[in-house]
């Protein structure tokens, strides 16, 4: 999951070196804590969220496979 939501965090940002997944993991669910520089925070979350919600679908609809909850927080 933590390398899914790195490539498509890298592929959608002007610095992909400033790109940052922190994995906290639980029993049954995943917290995967998304960094990006400051100005690419609007990229990354897109109008009204919506570029955001289509990174948590395509990250949530991996995560079924190994029955997993994941949470994607977009953090500065």
């Amino acid at each position: 999951m933590k390398d899914l939501l790195e490539f498509i965090a890298k592929s959608l940002v002007d610095h992909p070196d400033d790109v940052n997944v922190h994995q906290i993991e639980g029993e049954r669910s995943l917290i995967l804590e998304l960094k990006v520089a400051e100005e690419d925070m609007g990229k990354v979350i897109g109008k009204q969220g919506r570029i955001a919600k289509a990174i948590r679908t395509v990250v949530n609809a991996a995560a079924v496979k190994e029955d997993k909850r994941v949470i994607v927080e977009i953090i500065q």
